[in-house]
Order: C-alpha cells, then structure tokens, then sequence
C-alpha cells in the first residue's frame, strides 16, 4: 500500500501542479506527516521533490525533471504501450487507458526534446545542454497561454539569488537571447527576467488577470545603458562574412570599396574578445582605444604560447 501511494503521489507531482500536503493528504486518506514522510522517501530516491513553505506553499518536482533516457529502451517502451493497450482492452479499464495515454505524451525520441512556439521551433540550449533550457521556455510559455502563475529561482547578473513569484505576460526574443516579461510579486511590478539566468520554474497553481500593456511598455532597450555602448566601425574579411552576419546582422554590413565594414553601436563589456574570436578576420578601424585593447589582448595570449 506504501509504495502504491507514493507512485500516485510522484503521478501527481509529474502532471506539473505544485500541491499542498494537505491536498495529497486527504486524496490518498493518510495524515499530513506521512505525505511529509513518503516525500523525503523519494526525494532520497534521487527524485527532486521540492517543498515550500508559506501562502504559495506545496510540493513539485524540479521544472526540468525526466525520468532518465535509460528508464526504458525503445523496445521496452514498447512492449509496455502494447501490454497497457491489451489489457484495457480486454478489461476496459480507464486507469490503464489514462496511463497508456501519458505514456505516448512522453513518447522517446531520437534527438533532444524542442520548446514549440505556435510556428516556431526553438532549439535555445547551449551545447551539452540536456533540454534545461527549453523546459524553463516551455514552462514560461504555458504560464503565458494559461495566465499561470510561476515560482522562480533567479540569478542576477551580479551572482545574486532570489525566489519571487512571477505573473508571465509575454515572451521577448531578442538578439538570439529570451527573455520573459512578467509581473513580479516582490517587486509589484512590471521586469524583464532572463530566461537562460532561471535556475527553477514551477507552477504555484495560482493564476492571474493579465495587465494592459503595449509594445512601447516593454523596456527593450534593456540589458545595457547608452553608457554601456560604443560606437565602433569594423572591417570584415569576406571568410568570416557569414559569422559576422550572424553576430552584427546582415543589414549593418556594407560593401565599401573591396572591403566590407560595419559602423554601429556595441556593448564595451567583452567586445575586445569577441572580435579577437573572429582569429583576424575582423578589424578595428575605430575607436583607437578599442583596437590598442584588442592589440593588448592579442600579446597576452600570445605570452601564453
């Protein structure tokens, strides 16, 4: 019976919708500190069950949990979708037909899993990256779609760590970069979250009204202040044309004479790096303090070698 009421207790954390314990108490008709007692069982199990205390608080598994690729072969997965398929067949038993059914919605697949957007496939991981990513995409864009509230773990940029509340509004994809807007409970306002900066993101299973607001709303301008910016002009060898389109955009690079260059606005912090990744293939042509910078750079990896 103990081990029963804990794989429909881990059923109903998988559906996604944190639960209180009193909740889980009384459906499966055991007290509070067992529901307490057979979380920790299987979060010594190796299953992230998190547990929060206060107005939002409950139970959930980590946004990004699956079960493990080795949790069934292709075979395997299978011959289970036939065995469930036959007996609810023979024995007409809905619980096996809604089990097949969650099954195939988690149907194994060759390459790693996608976030969808309406038309749009987004493959937003960095290498290595085991779907992390587009789980925490996927999680903002149905708490877009359902008006659904979201707890999050939050890293700033200057390392600092919060967990805050998040009313999701709309997705902003900028620069190769998303970003979700949304309507923060700690701070009653409006922000723009970085979604690659979202350590954890779980349903509270509160929802919300969404907030008026338009385009000229949303600070798009974020990420770096015009102190932050410099105006540069490079020259762009025709062998990293394609990688430079890429990064600067292929509008900003024009043909001038034989030589391509680029004239626009770039953030300062890193900028020396990035053209010196380029391995000579991009000039600085101005400023000069900018090129002395990338000149710098170059000696000092060469002193390395």
């Amino acid at each position: 019976m103990k081990y029963r009421i804990m794989i429909k207790i881990l059923s109903t954390l998988i559906a996604g919708r944190k639960v209180s314990a009193r909740e889980i108490a009384e459906k499966f008709e055991i007290s509070p500190r067992t529901v307490y007692r057979y979380i920790d069982e299987l979060s010594a199990a190796g299953i992230p069950v998190e547990v929060s205390r206060g107005r939002y608080g409950g139970a959930a598994l980590m946004e990004t949990y699956r079960l493990p690729s080795s949790f069934f072969t292709r075979d395997e997965y299978a011959s289970a979708c036939n065995a469930l398929q036959a007996w609810a067949a023979q024995a007409s038993d809905d619980a096996a037909l809604a089990a097949l059914d969650k099954i195939r919605q988690r149907r194994k697949s060759d390459v790693s899993e996608h976030a969808v957007t309406g038309n749009i496939i987004v493959d937003g991981g960095v290498w290595g990256d085991r779907g992390a990513f587009s789980d925490k995409l996927r999680a903002c864009e149905r708490a877009v779609d359902e008006c659904a509230c979201l707890e999050i773990d939050y890293i700033s940029r200057e390392g600092e760590h919060s967990r805050r509340v998040i009313d999701p509004h709309v997705l902003i994809l900028k620069r190769n970069v998303w970003y979700v807007y949304a309507f923060c409970h700690t701070k009653q306002d409006l922000r723009t979250f970085k979604i690659g900066r979202i350590k954890r993101a779980v349903p509270t299973g509160g929802h919300f009204e969404k907030r008026n607001f338009t385009k000229d709303d949303i600070p798009l301008n974020f990420f770096h202040s015009s102190d932050d910016m410099t105006d540069v002009t490079l020259e762009i060898d025709r062998r990293a044309l394609a990688d430079a389109e890429e990064w600067l955009g292929i509008d900003s690079i024009e043909p001038r004479g034989n030589a391509l260059v680029c004239e626009m606005s770039l953030p300062e912090e890193g900028l020396a790096n990035k053209i010196l990744s380029f391995g000579g293939a991009v000039k600085v042509l101005a400023p000069q303090k900018l090129a002395q910078e990338v000149r710098d750079a170059a000696k000092k990896i060469l002193g390395e070698y």
